[in-house]
């Protein structure tokens, strides 16, 4: 059985993998967090998901529950990611972390701290989009500079970071497979007279409108074609089950900063 410790229980994706911990046959949920000030507090976790009583309360602190893990599960903010992983380290647990919008500093810090314990870190846990990643960064191998990369993706109107870290992700990959720097030709926004659009740019387009959950589109478009891979998320439900497949695997794995590929032994396939 692998103890299962939940950072964000309250929101809407830690509710779902607190959910899922709850229905699974080799999990157990062993902790429950949330950030100090939020209403569930004190609560039983069992109660806040409209479960059975389950003998946990949302604490505010990762130590309160971190002796009693085997995993922890960070999907809070990321002004956070750090401590927690400091925490995870100081105790020697593994983590699986999919919060984004981390700063370059703070991208740097957990990266160095990965090293110190077991730590899948991505910014989408979907099979599906960690597919697509692979696919994406063979086709713009093939493609090469003879096709423009747009990426455009669409999330729910309370989405605080933008764009996403899933089209970072895929920005960055495109850009490697091009040996391009996306720091250097990325393009998040355009108006006015703009020009031509130079050769080596990639677009990055954000949306955020209702309640959508998840979509991500990438056109590569050229002289009389073009090709778009989409991902669409219908519910939450997939990133949860990702995140409890990276808990699953991490357990057995040595020391070290791993990501969804790793998990899903997609790096080995293509």
């Amino acid at each position: 059985m692998i103890k299962i410790i939940v950072l964000g229980a309250g929101g809407k994706m830690g509710g779902r993998i607190c959910s899922l911990v709850d229905a699974a046959d080799d999990l157990e949920l062993a902790g429950a967090i949330e950030t100090p000030g939020h209403p569930l507090v004190g609560t039983d976790i069992g109660e806040a998901l409209a479960l059975k009583t389950r003998g946990i309360q949302i604490a505010d602190s990762l130590e309160d529950y971190i002796g009693q893990g085997d995993v922890v599960i960070d999907f809070t903010h990321h002004d956070a990611a750090v401590k927690n992983i400091e925490t995870a380290v100081k105790n020697k647990k593994a983590i699986v972390i999919g919060t984004t919008g981390l700063t370059a500093e703070e991208m740097e810090e957990v990266v160095k701290l990965a090293s110190q314990t077991r730590c899948v870190f991505a910014p989408n846990m979907s099979v599906g989009v960690n597919v697509m990643l692979r696919v994406i960064e063979s086709v713009a191998a093939v493609l090469g500079d003879d096709y423009d990369v747009e990426i455009i993706e669409a999330h729910h109107n309370q989405k605080k970071d933008a764009p996403s870290g899933t089209a970072v992700k895929m920005a960055g990959v495109i850009a490697d497979a091009l040996k391009r720097d996306i720091n250097e030709v990325g393009v998040y926004e355009r108006k006015g007279m703009i020009g031509a659009r130079a050769k080596q740019e990639i677009g990055i387009q954000t949306i955020r409108a209702g309640d959508i959950v998840g979509e991500h589109t990438v056109i590569f478009g050229g002289m009389g074609e073009r090709l778009e891979f989409t991902h669409r998320a219908h519910n939450r439900d997939n990133f949860a089950r990702g995140a409890l497949r990276a808990a699953r695997w991490i357990v057995n794995q040595p020391r070290g900063l791993y990501d969804m590929q790793d998990v899903l032994g997609l790096k080995d396939k293509m």
